[in-house]
């Protein structure tokens, strides 16, 4: 048996790693910030968040938070990223490593699921993982890659090996900034990508519009310090692509139902997940904005989500844009 793992949330990600590390040998516990929601995963092991999965009897589900951490060797942060700061505050502080799979940026602080945990949980290390990851595809254990990313290269070694399975390829990077800021800021193109899709715009908008929002990513994330070449990776074009095209994405679903005259608030509350991509696109405006960076798709869905900008206008008001060299 390997090292006790604990996961730090009981959502989608969270369900399908936890069987993923019990599944390769790990001890594997479960706690989540919903006592409600624990007892019925306790009791049945389903989650109404993941239809159709059930999860192993031999991960332990654990609704006390200071007996959750005992004896553990590492934590996996799957919480999104505007609660981590309530529901990381409930956990006793350790002096443990940590693997986040969270992906947005922090709309009052502008700050990376990284950054966050380092103010909360202090100099542990620290790594992200992330990548074009479908919950229910892993679930089902079909072939998936991710990227581990870290400033400390024995925890990034030992998080590959840590998620290593049959079915997952994990693959390293010293580029922490760049994985976090292309798992962010995609979630934002991902809507723009549902919107074209609500209004019928066709596969070759939709393929202008991953080329372009990718260089958007990139100059931004090229201002916040990123390697621009970890953007033409599995964690920057890869995820992107996923989250685009996939009909189950919850950005990509987002933006199809605003494309099609639903407004924002109906939606949100008929969705069981949280939409990542809607407060990380306030999040991604002001950084654009704070570090001088032009990213007119991310503006227009912001528009559209926020300042009640019509989706076809927002469309036209892109393609009427000034035509100069790629770049």
């Amino acid at each position: 048996m390997g090292q006790r793992i604990v996961i730090v949330g009981d959502g989608q990600m969270g369900l399908v790693l936890a069987e993923q590390l019990s599944l390769v040998g790990h001890a594997v516990r479960l706690w989540g910030p919903f006592p409600d929601a624990l007892a019925s995963l306790a009791a049945t092991r389903r989650s109404p968040r993941l239809p159709g999965f059930t999860l192993p009897e031999a991960i332990e589900i654990e609704a006390d938070p200071a007996r959750a951490l005992e004896d553990a060797g590492a934590l996996v942060s799957a919480i999104p990223v505007q609660f981590l700061r309530p529901v990381w505050s409930r956990l006793p502080s350790a002096d443990l490593p940590i693997v986040s799979v969270s992906k947005g940026i922090e709309t009052t602080t502008l700050e990376r699921p990284l950054e966050i945990l380092a103010e909360m949980r202090g100099d542990v290390p620290r790594a992200v993982l992330s990548g074009p990851t479908i919950a229910s595809e892993l679930a089902m254990h079909r072939p998936a890659t991710m990227v581990a990313a870290g400033e400390d290269p024995a925890w990034v070694d030992h998080v590959q090996t840590l998620f290593l399975a049959p079915w997952m390829r994990v693959y390293t990077s010293s580029d922490p900034i760049g994985v976090e800021i292309a798992g962010a800021a995609k979630n934002v193109v991902a809507i723009a990508a549902g919107v074209l899709d609500g209004l019928d715009a066709g596969f070759n908008a939709k393929s202008a519009l991953l080329a372009r929002g990718l260089a958007e990513i990139i100059r931004l994330g090229e201002a916040l310090g990123a390697r621009p070449e970890t953007f033409a990776g599995i964690a920057g074009v890869g995820d992107l692509a996923t989250t685009c095209f996939c009909p189950e994405g919850r950005n990509r679903t987002c933006g199809e139902a605003i494309g099609r005259g639903v407004p924002l608030e109906r939606h949100l509350e008929a969705t069981d997940s949280v939409v990542e991509g809607v407060e990380t696109a306030r999040a991604i405006r002001r950084l654009a904005a704070d570090r001088g960076v032009e990213m007119p798709i991310a503006e227009a869905v912001y528009a559209v989500l926020f300042e009640s900008l019509d989706p076809r206008s927002a469309l036209e008001g892109l393609m009427q844009r000034r035509v100069g060299a790629e770049a």
